[in-house]
């Protein structure tokens, strides 16, 4: 089969690696009809030295079964799933708390002999426990937006969750790529009164608006920070959600929420120190969140995208095919393309 395997900074090939087969009794083969370039794909497209066996990419998937093994139950050959962007056992301690990240028999996708996403089929480790089915055809209208529950769409609840956004609440997301969109479009769906999207790509932000956003902030740094403060009355927002990973994203989260407020950590963290001095502790800040537990969502999110009440797919706005995998991280790489869908 062809799968996606990146062996450095910029250097991303299709090539064919072994079919996978089932290796434990808890295993399952899924054929993959859907799945896409995640923004965190970007860091090591950048940055990552070259090594001359690569490493196999994609951890946001959803396909067709095709085999299960002897262990497996409640899934069968023809089943339409997703995959959460970790594979867990859905049973131990820390599953059993919504923490399926610490899963004590978990694991990531394209690491220690498992198949990443990237690719035309998946061995799925702890399978009854990962795979999530869909009541829905492998032709469906709303297989981009049932993919997003792999990762973005999950994630960026999980933003809005752990910073405690509910009904009446204020709101900032920092970030306008898909997982701040999606932040934007969790904190609509949880009733939050203000929504301020801090983003200046006019595109990306007017689909905000689109999802619920009341306000763009397109300015940066101290500017960034003195026109929230200028949209709440002096205040900031209750809950911050920090969807991009830099440090200066973390200083403007710090100056724009307000006092009792919630910052949530959500994009994957480019700096190694959170400046909370003496200027912050008077104002009794709580700074949370991390990966997201996209299995202990899923269920939650399900029905409303199968009604169409909410449409996170539209974060997707271009698609490719295995043989243009390449120009697909090029294009989100150079900002022409804001999450890019791979369809065999």
């Amino acid at each position: 089969m062809r799968a996606t395997v990146m062996y450095g900074a910029g250097d991303v090939r299709v090539e064919n690696v072994p079919d996978p087969k089932i290796q434990n009794p808890t295993d399952a083969v899924v054929r993959v009809t859907a799945s896409c370039i995640c923004g965190s794909d970007l860091w090591p497209y950048t940055q990552m030295p070259a090594t001359p066996q690569g490493r196999r990419m994609g951890h946001e998937f959803l396909g067709v079964v095709e085999d299960v093994g002897s262990e497996v139950s409640g899934l069968q050959r023809g089943d339409l799933v997703v995959a959460p962007f970790l594979w867990a056992d859905n049973s131990c301690d820390f599953c059993g708390e919504g923490l399926h990240t610490s899963c004590r028999h978990g694991g990531q996708w394209g690491l220690n002999g498992v198949d990443g996403g990237q690719g035309e089929a998946v061995r799925v480790p702890q399978a009854e426990g990962t795979l999530v089915r869909l009541p829905v055809g492998a032709d469906s209208a709303l297989l981009p937006s049932l993919l997003t529950l792999s990762d973005v769409y999950c994630t960026g609840h999980h933003g809005v969750v752990t910073s405690r956004v509910g009904p009446g609440k204020s709101v900032t997301v920092i970030g306008d790529g898909a997982v701040g969109l999606c932040a934007v479009l969790a904190a609509k769906r949880l009733g939050a009164e203000q929504i301020i999207l801090m983003g200046r790509h006019k595109d990306r932000t007017d689909l905000g608006r689109e999802f619920g956003a009341t306000d763009v902030v397109p300015e940066r740094g101290e500017e960034g920070i003195e026109r929230v403060r200028e949209l709440t009355g002096g205040d900031g927002t209750q809950a911050v959600v920090e969807a991009v990973g830099a440090e200066q994203s973390m200083h403007t989260a710090l100056g724009i929420v307000r006092d009792g407020g919630v910052i949530s950590r959500l994009g994957v963290p480019q700096y190694t120190e959170v400046p909370l001095g003496m200027d912050t502790i008077m104002k009794n800040l709580t700074v949370t969140g991390g990966a997201a537990p996209a299995r202990a969502y899923i269920e939650e999110l399900l029905p409303d995208v199968l009604e169409g009440k909410v449409e996170p797919g539209r974060v997707f706005d271009r698609t490719v095919g295995f043989d243009d995998v390449p120009d697909g991280y090029g294009a989100m790489a150079d900002r022409t393309a804001l999450k890019v869908l791979i369809q065999p």
